[in-house]
């Protein structure tokens, strides 16, 4: 089934926990590359920040959580610095998934009683500690378990994981590196409107297509910026929410975290291999929200590199199984386009989190609030002028009502959430 519309969604789905928690609070620090700081330094800025941003003290967040791949601090410690005594705390292993799967399970230990208020946060040297890509102290690491399989064919970085899919999206559907380099594209003139972005200056197709390739079809600038940085998030019911910041909140729809093909191991055995989770995922996703992908109005699709937002894109059914390519290519995904991804530049521009900042740019559309570089008014808030032409300096997507946050761990799992103003 691809779900277009309300019309093809399942009413008898549960949706009682629809619009009943609320992110209250977001923060993050600078994305740089060279932090010269701790992951536990750049953890408490960034989860003060969002406490200050929900209206909230320490005494009143007393859940934790955290995700990293060994490369961060474990949560009770932060609480510990920020003054928070924890009721319940879980810190777990993982990536790019892992944000909209907590978001979750922060639901669920609420709902249960055990705690009132979860800050969830991301923590990475990405690249002045512990790079994605395998170099360094990790690319050391003695080959073990199913790498015994996987190295022996060059599988270590990302990149070269997921090229077999990438490809065969190509071979099966006629996509071209043209097509998919547009993705970059679109995301770095948005980055150009983003004051924080790592990426500023737009770049052209030319230009993806010209950068050196790091593994076929993969350029360098189809690929993401490691950056060092840290952001989090805080969940609460919507009404507590509200108590503590009185302005539009950000209204968890519905949510699905790590959904998988039937394995992820060798994804590629349980075709096609051109399928992404996604594929399950949105029988998830749709249902509970009581909405389809029509009903989006911005989208925040993982792109580590150009081609996991087009297959995500695809597989969530904003588009036609094979029409990835001319979607992300023909305007839709742009600024002004009918359904702008990535707003702030994403991972191949912003800064990479693992997926978080993604979800923090879309609470603040949802807000109004976006921090571009739009003039500020008498009263303190930015006056955007929805202008998205060349020269304009707007991010701010015009009556933003529901988003879409598409999470990615790799082409076997995936997470993914709808939020809606409220």
């Amino acid at each position: 089934m691809t779900l277009s519309s309300v019309s093809d969604i399942d009413a008898s789905q549960p949706k009682h926990l629809a619009d009943k928690y609320a992110i209250a609070g977001i923060g993050e620090t600078a994305y740089l590359r060279g932090s010269n700081r701790t992951t536990r330094s750049m953890a408490t800025e960034a989860i003060s920040k969002a406490m200050a941003d929900a209206g909230m003290k320490a005494s009143d967040v007393d859940g934790m959580l955290s995700y990293s791949s060994g490369d961060s601090t474990f949560s009770p410690f932060i609480a510990g610095d920020l003054g928070i005594r924890l009721n319940f705390y879980m810190d777990v292993f993982g990536g790019g998934s892992s944000t909209e799967a907590l978001i979750g399970i922060a639901i669920g230990v609420i709902e249960a009683g055990m705690c009132k208020t979860v800050a969830i946060f991301r923590s990475m040297n990405g690249f002045s500690q512990v790079r994605i890509g395998g170099t360094g102290a990790r690319s050391a690491v003695p080959v073990k378990g199913d790498e015994m399989h996987s190295r022996a064919y060059g599988w270590q970085a990302a990149g070269q994981m997921f090229a077999p899919t990438f490809m065969r999206h190509m071979y099966d559907y006629g996509t071209t590196p043209e097509q998919v380099a547009m993705v970059k594209v679109t995301h770095s003139q948005h980055a150009a409107r983003n004051p924080k972005a790592y990426y500023k200056t737009p770049v052209t197709v030319d230009d993806v297509l010209s950068s050196r390739f790091i593994v076929k079809p993969l350029h360098l600038l189809d690929c993401c910026v490691e950056t060092d940085n840290a952001n989090c998030l805080i969940i609460t019911r919507a009404e507590r929410a509200r108590d503590h910041a009185d302005r539009p909140q950000a209204l968890i729809r519905s949510v699905v975290g790590r959904a998988c093909k039937p394995r992820i191991d060798m994804h590629y055995q349980h075709g096609p291999i051109s399928t992404v989770a996604g594929h399950y995922a949105k029988e998830i996703l749709w249902p509970n929200a009581g909405l389809g992908p029509e009903d989006v109005d911005v989208t925040g699709a993982y792109d580590a590199f150009t081609f996991t937002s087009m297959l995500q894109l695809e597989d969530y059914g904003f588009c036609k199984k094979g029409e990835g390519g001319d979607y992300v290519s023909n305007g839709t995904i742009r600024l002004g386009g009918k359904r702008p991804n990535n707003t702030a530049g994403g991972h191949l521009c912003e800064g990479y989190t693992h997926g978080i900042n993604m979800v923090i740019e879309n609470v603040r559309q949802l807000r109004g609030e976006v921090d571009d570089t739009c003039p500020i008014g008498p009263d303190g808030k930015r006056i955007h002028t929805h202008d998205y032409s060349d020269s304009g300096t707007c991010r701010a997507v015009k009556d933003v009502n529901v988003t879409a946050n598409l999470g990615w761990a790799m082409p076997g799992t995936g997470s993914a959430m709808v939020m809606v103003k409220g």
